[in-house]
């Protein structure tokens, strides 16, 4: 069976999937990754990070009409990765939730790394993987917390 899926569409689906992962990630994290790291690129930024507010819309439901539920903040980043001649090679791009700037320029950093092919897959295997591991143990550590205490009233034996 052919692939039906376009190249392009992969690229994005696998980008959006790190940009979660690194956006979830602390600022801890980010910095013992980055500093890390063998060779550190040479970048530009972009944007600094710049720190405003989002507004946050729900649905009742997921499917009913759109409502402004708040606002959030958010910092966002941009930068540009620049080879060995100070030409650019890749831009990437961070918006992590909170006040911190060095955070979203770390998102932004590892998003343009992560768009080098010969950096890709050394860089999912040692950074994007771990991140995804631990947010995954903690969301089921999470979940089982939450689950110990759920009652389900709708198998409650009456009394007859």
């Amino acid at each position: 069976m052919p692939d039906t899926i376009p190249q392009q569409d992969r690229q994005t689906t696998a980008r959006q999937a790190w940009l979660a992962v690194l956006a979830k990630a602390t600022l801890a994290e980010l910095e013992s990754a980055w500093n890390a790291l063998a060779e550190k690129p040479a970048y530009r930024r972009l944007r600094p990070g710049e720190t405003g507010l989002v507004m946050l819309r729900g649905r009742i439901g997921g499917n009913g009409q759109p409502f402004n539920l708040g606002e959030m903040t958010m910092t966002r980043a941009a930068v540009q990765l620049l080879d060995a001649a100070g030409r650019v090679s890749h831009a990437g791009f961070g918006h992590v939730a909170g006040r911190s700037a060095r955070r979203a320029e770390l998102v932004a950093l590892f998003d343009a790394l992560l768009q080098d092919p010969a950096r890709y897959a050394a860089l999912a295997a040692e950074v994007v993987a771990p991140l995804a591991a631990r947010q995954q143990a903690a969301k089921a550590a999470r979940t089982a917390k939450i689950m110990a205490s759920k009652v389900d009233f709708f198998t409650m034996v009456r009394g007859e």
